[in-house]
């Protein structure tokens, strides 16, 4: 069963859930959703970045060097996608002010 329908069942039965619960079914949510765009980037990048019959070296160059910016994209989507979250809190700023 999916994130996305669990997600919508709790939302629509009128049941509430537990923060907890919230919580690990945002971030189950959130990991499908990195996942799938993560394949769906790669699998529109499978068939651009092949060697043609016709292509340069220095083409063929160009499309190895885009093909595997893309693919770090690709990895970085998925990493990020399964970190918990955690909330960023900024340092306080002091302006210099003794008063």
């Amino acid at each position: 069963m999916s994130a996305y329908y669990r997600a919508h069942r709790a939302l629509t039965s009128g049941q509430a859930l537990r923060p907890a619960e919230a919580a690990q079914l945002l971030a189950e949510l959130r990991r499908e959703n990195g996942e799938q765009l993560a394949d769906a980037i790669a699998a529109q990048l499978d068939g651009t970045c092949r060697r043609a019959p016709g292509d340069s070296a220095a083409a063929y160059r160009k499309k190895s060097w885009t093909f595997a910016t893309v693919m770090r994209v690709v990895a970085n989507i998925r990493r990020l996608s399964a970190l918990p979250v955690s909330p960023t809190i900024p340092n306080p700023r002091t302006n210099g002010s003794t008063a």
